[in-house]
């Protein structure tokens, strides 16, 4: 990713704000729960056009799977991340931005634009060129309290799971943020996805039969 005037901007923005924003430190996050994830599930019909477009994205195998060490300056750049991402990008919704629904990609090829699972992408992408595994950033489908369907991103660690999220300039645990989680990548297998047990069985994005091997 190149890195822009105006995206260098918008960390130290971000670095500024980070203590208003984070709602509790690393170190008080010791009793976070990390999420009851079932087997291999389908994956969402988006995620599986992505791949055929970004077939390097979804073919990384990860042998160690260990969560994230989560210390006070990790857990900043994963702040500073989430709200330099949420205020960078322009919210536009896939219909409006590529004239169909369900189409996952990095915000800059809609000029900087996207919807939720492309703020989520770019994220993901942001923290692996940090030097975090994939195995720890996993796209997530969730159910919102009004019933839509939403992308966020999980990111696994020692203390828990933590959701970096289009909505919420917060990084939340993810039992805080009010949402059902139904379905995230696979940690082993970025291609793949795994049910998250407690969640609904209708679909609220198209998915399609994972045929990734």
């Amino acid at each position: 990713m190149k890195v822009t005037r105006g995206w260098t901007q918008a960390m130290l923005f971000a670095g500024a704000l980070v203590a208003s924003v984070v709602s509790v430190s690393a170190g008080g996050q010791a009793n976070a729960a990390a999420m009851d994830v079932g087997g291999i599930t389908s994956q969402p019909i988006g995620h599986y056009e992505f791949c055929k477009r970004y077939p390097g994205e979804c073919a990384i195998r990860s042998s160690n799977v260990k969560p994230l060490a989560l210390t006070d300056a990790t857990f900043g750049l994963i702040v500073r991340v989430n709200l330099t991402v949420n205020r960078s990008v322009e919210p536009v919704s896939d219909n409006d931005l590529y004239g169909r629904q369900e189409w996952w990609a990095y915000p800059n090829e809609g000029g900087q634009r996207g919807d939720c699972e492309d703020f989520a992408l770019q994220k993901r992408r942001i923290l692996m060129q940090r030097g975090i595994s994939s195995a720890n950033l996993l796209m997530t489908v969730v159910r919102k309290p009004d019933g839509e369907g939403h992308a966020v991103l999980t990111v696994r660690t020692d203390h828990g799971d933590y959701i970096l999220d289009n909505l919420n300039d917060q990084v939340l645990a993810w039992e805080q943020t009010g949402y059902r989680f139904l379905k995230r990548q696979a940690e082993n297998h970025s291609g793949r996805w795994n049910s998250i047990r407690g969640g609904s069985t209708p679909p609220l994005v198209g998915a399609v039969r994972s045929t990734t091997k």
